[in-house]
């Protein structure tokens, strides 16, 4: 993660149904680390249980996916001392994330990134994911 043409660079954070289409999307700088968007995608996300990235391993996460009812399904991190156990079942489901992104890097200016404010990149995702729903 360098320095962009517009700053730092952004990850794109989202919340996909069983057909890998988004539900939500956020947008947070690159440099930050993946939590400081997981409440507001769980406040989004819908379904028996949420499927996350390594990223989103914590305790205080986890127990607030439990409190909305679902099962959380996330892959331990590295240094935790004792691993905890996934549903490998469910966790093969986190390839619809990766089948998202694909679709949407279909999209040129949103894969390299031609707009320079966070704004106008997160407006134009925002476009490129109506398209995904209408296709």
């Amino acid at each position: 993660m360098g320095r962009s043409r517009g700053g730092f660079s952004t990850k794109l954070h989202v919340v996909v149904d069983t057909k890998a289409r988004p539900i939500y999307i956020a947008l947070t700088p690159g440099q930050r680390h993946e939590m400081i968007a997981a409440a507001e995608l769980l406040a989004h996300a819908r379904g028996r249980a949420l499927i996350g990235d390594t990223g989103y391993d914590s305790n205080d996460f986890r127990a607030a996916v439990r409190e909305r009812g679902m099962k959380p399904v996330i892959n331990s991190k590295p240094e935790r001392p004792r691993k905890l156990p996934v549903v490998r079942a469910l966790y093969r489901q986190r390839y619809l994330v990766e089948v998202f992104f694909h679709n949407l890097k279909r999209f040129r200016a949103i894969a390299t990134r031609y707009e320079k404010t966070a704004r106008n990149y997160l407006a134009l995702a925002q476009v490129a994911c109506a398209w995904l729903w209408l296709n």
